[in-house]
């Protein structure tokens, strides 16, 4: 039996995070689809749209070889996502474990017979740390700029 693999994210600006999970959910199953989540669905479940746009971050992470296909996923729910796609495993950086979301999606896919993983979250970069220091760069102030990477 093929295990298909999904592994879903924004993918917005993307980093070295987003390629280790994407590496880590490739090696547990035999065929891996990345969801890319769609500018709108952002917007609704984060309240901001993203810097790239969902056509260029798909063809980002379409481009890597450990990514099998790309999937735009258009709706916030990832039960209506699998019947579309239809995966045997859900990866999710381990930020999502013992949270109320995580504990919504794997009890929603313990309904259905899909397994959700969770791989080590990159701590050192996040896009949400990428957009801070990319706003001190634009201000002009180092200073922000040197507290932004950090943090």
């Amino acid at each position: 039996m093929t295990v298909i693999g999904y592994a879903p994210g924004a993918y917005d600006l993307f980093h070295i995070g987003h390629l280790n999970i994407l590496r880590h959910a490739a090696a547990h199953c035999d065929r891996l689809v990345a969801g890319v989540v769609a500018d709108e669905v952002l917007l609704q479940t984060k309240g901001r749209l993203p810097v790239i746009p969902l056509a260029e971050r798909m063809e980002i992470v379409g481009g890597l070889r450990c990514v099998d296909a790309v999937h735009a996923e258009t709706v916030p729910d990832k039960l209506d996502t699998w019947r579309e796609v239809g995966f045997d495993v859900i990866f999710k950086g381990d930020d999502w474990r013992g949270t109320a979301k995580g504990e919504r999606l794997e009890r929603d896919f313990a309904s259905v017979g899909v397994e959700v993983r969770y791989f080590p979250y990159t701590m050192h970069t996040s896009s949400t740390v990428l957009r801070r220091a990319l706003a001190a760069i634009e201000a002009g102030d180092p200073g922000i700029r040197a507290a932004a990477l950090s943090s």
